[in-house]
């Protein structure tokens, strides 16, 4: 069965008590991997003994630690600049300590320089709620980056030599590599190409370097902008057992106007998504993402406030017993 899960700081008490009063007991880890200038090896956020306090420190509280979605410095990595191996040393020194934690699953996303874009955090919805959105062309004068532009061609060489660095030891230390989605899917933004942006392509991922720890981190906001048929998309990844982890949430618009939306108003059938989970035996945790803000919400990031998140998790609960309950 799917499990259902939250990402919060191992710190954020609120929050933590919270899901856990509406029986979320997996948790996606919200902590930074930036590094620590100068510090030694062993209080670097990604050393193993690092990786333990937070383990614990979630344990403790009463949560199963399923996925890390934090990442360290990559930009090297995704550019083919030079300093790109010394990156690549950091995350294998991550990936073997999560093995050695028994932490399964660490989201990646291989957006340069530009990663998740939204034009506006304050369109009006339901309710007065209030929600986050992308207009294409409020970007269509917006400048290159300091890098200028890089082709198609350019990001999936970067991505099949780091893949092909570290499938190896996420294969040894028995962690999967769900790779996020370009959000939105567009290319290119700011000159910058950006690969993750197609079902084809996701499959062109999987077969650029075969592995059973290679896949996807499904994000529906994002893969629903990509194909009509999402819950065929669930099926086609779930039958390779390529589905690794999940953000339930869904938009409604195009991939160059779209807004964020209550669970229940977007453009998706989610219970035919979660009908689609469960045929394909799909096990690993999902999370709500990019919540509205709600009346009485706390001013925290946009897409993350609190009220908005109990709402989804009880929608996802709801769906989740009606579909697997028989």
């Amino acid at each position: 069965m799917i499990q259902i899960a939250e990402v919060f700081h191992p710190n954020d008490r609120s929050l933590w008590t919270l899901v856990k009063q509406c029986g979320v007991k997996h948790v996606v880890g919200g902590f930074g991997l930036q590094p620590i200038e100068g510090a030694d090896p062993e209080r670097q956020p990604w050393s193993y003994m690092s990786l333990l306090r937070i383990k614990t420190a979630y344990n403790d509280a009463g949560f199963e630690l399923a996925v890390i979605e934090n990442r360290p410095p990559m930009e090297r990595i995704k550019l083919g600049l030079p300093g790109r191996d010394e990156e690549i040393e950091v995350v294998k020194e991550l990936i073997r300590n999560m093995g050695r934690l028994g932490i399964p699953v660490w989201c990646y996303e291989f957006m340069p320089i530009v990663r998740v874009v939204r034009t506006s955090a304050t369109i009006p919805a339901r309710g007065g709620a209030l929600v986050t959105g992308y207009d294409h062309e409020l970007m269509a004068d917006a400048p290159l980056t300091a890098y200028g532009t890089y082709t198609d061609e350019q990001i999936w060489e970067n991505l099949k030599y780091f893949l092909e660095q570290v499938v190896p030891v996420a294969e040894e230390y028995n962690v999967k590599l769900a790779a996020h989605p370009d959000d939105p899917p567009l290319s290119p933004l700011r000159g910058m190409a950006r690969v993750l942006r197609s079902i084809e392509n996701y499959q062109k991922l999987i077969d650029l370097v075969p592995s059973p720890v290679n896949g996807v981190a499904l994000c529906q906001g994002n893969f629903t902008l990509m194909t009509d048929d999402l819950p065929a998309a669930i099926r086609h990844f779930g039958s390779q057992e390529k589905i690794f982890f999940v953000h339930f949430r869904d938009v409604r618009g195009t991939p160059e106007k779209f807004v964020e939306t209550f669970h229940d108003e977007g453009k998706t059938d989610m219970l035919a998504c979660m009908r689609a989970y469960r045929e394909v035996g799909y096990a690993g945790v999902c999370r709500p993402d990019h919540v509205p803000t709600m009346e009485g919400d706390d001013e925290g990031t946009p897409g993350y406030t609190k009220i908005g998140r109990l709402f989804a998790i009880g929608y996802i609960k709801g769906l989740r017993e009606a579909v697997y309950r028989d």
